[in-house]
């Protein structure tokens, strides 16, 4: 059974999805999926680990890194969860970007090159935002692109992050 609960961030609401151990899902309004299909897999119920993951969010956009770790459940490719578990390296108010993820892996797998269009694909399929810091992975030169909760969410992060600044300067 899956479970759901409602968060009331300061960018909006956020759903919480949980296999009753680990955190599975975490959308912005605009990523959720449709109150049809939540409706249909999830029961809303509380379970432990979403008070542990509100404390996070709480922390979280209280401007500070949480400094504790949620358990989390990813069930990907294995492509997709590689990319989660660069994502999950990235330090609170660091960036790193598209092709540098791709760079890492083609390096892992002993290739010459990876499609940075790829890692966006997979960074966009990310279950767990937020927690699974998406929004850290930028463009080259700095651009913003690409963020499923919509480009201004990315940048409210950043912001609360301190890493906007560094990001607009290296456009």
């Amino acid at each position: 059974m899956e479970y759901i609960t409602n968060y009331d961030s300061p960018l909006g609401n956020i759903t919480i999805a949980s296999d009753g151990e680990n955190i599975t899902g975490l959308w912005f309004e605009t990523q959720k999926p449709s109150d049809e299909e939540l409706e249909a897999n999830y029961d809303k119920r509380d379970v432990p680990v979403f008070d542990q993951a509100k404390k996070w969010l709480d922390v979280y956009f209280s401007g500070k890194a949480p400094g504790f770790t949620l358990p989390l459940k990813v069930n990907e490719t294995s492509f997709r969860n590689r990319v989660c578990e660069i994502m999950m390296e990235i330090p609170y108010g660091e960036t790193i970007t598209y092709g540098q993820i791709a760079q890492r892996i083609a390096r892992e797998n002993g290739v010459d090159k990876m499609s940075a269009q790829a890692v966006g694909g997979a960074v966009g399929h990310n279950p767990i935002s937020v927690i699974i810091p998406c929004h850290r992975v930028i463009g080259a030169n700095g651009k913003l692109t690409g963020y499923t909760g919509g480009i201004n969410i990315k940048i409210e992060l950043l912001k609360l992050e301190g890493s906007y600044e560094q990001v607009v300067s290296k456009k």
